[in-house]
């Protein structure tokens, strides 16, 4: 199991983490994981990598 945190106040909603499906942006223009907990890390990390201000963190639970 692996734990999504995330710095909704410092998202700049670049909407680089829609790469994932996990991943949407919100109706303040900000990002919104759709899942915090997931059993697969599975496209999380490439929204994590493809942040450009580093506020996706995954972590293993």
């Amino acid at each position: 199991m692996f734990r999504i945190k995330f710095n909704k106040r410092a998202c700049r909603g670049c909407g680089a983490c829609t790469v994932c499906d996990n991943w949407s942006l919100g109706s303040d223009g900000k990002a919104i994981p759709k899942k915090m907990e997931v059993d697969d890390i599975g496209c999380n990390q490439e929204a994590a990598d493809f942040c450009p201000i580093n506020v996706i963190k995954i972590v293993r639970c």
